[in-house]
């Protein structure tokens, strides 16, 4: 899948299903330095992604600051034909002052067998 790159950082779109309801979200940076993969809680509150009283709050730290979220397990977070089944994301309100409506992380990086090439721009999956 071909990346964007917008100001030098890598971005792609996603689709993530939650409950039999999908969103589809722009601008997703991929990011080799995040440990997790996170959401937008406006685009996961599209499909019903929203705090529950059980759910625990995290504080997570990164080079933008800190930032408040809580984990789910979505039904699939998919790019371009590849997809994770049951994933666990995390969803926060990612203000970081210009358009990020997720990070993909390490977790689905590796766990997906990420390919990035920068000189190509583009990430494909060994699976």
């Amino acid at each position: 899948m071909q990346l964007s790159l917008k100001d030098n950082l890598p971005f792609i779109p996603i689709t993530v299903a939650y409950k039999e309801k999908r969103v589809d979200i722009p601008n997703v940076l991929i990011d080799t330095g995040s440990a997790t993969t996170i959401l937008d809680a406006d685009f996961a509150s599209q499909i019903q992604i929203v705090p529950s009283p059980e759910d625990i709050l995290y504080t997570i730290r990164g080079i933008g600051g800190s930032e408040v979220v809580f984990t789910r397990q979505i039904d699939f977070l998919k790019i371009g034909q590849y997809y994770i089944n049951d994933f666990v994301v995390e969803i926060g309100n990612m203000s970081y002052g210009f358009g990020i409506n997720g990070i993909l992380g390490m977790d689905f990086l590796i766990k997906a067998g990420a390919i990035i090439d920068l000189q190509k721009s583009r990430i494909d999956f060994l699976q």
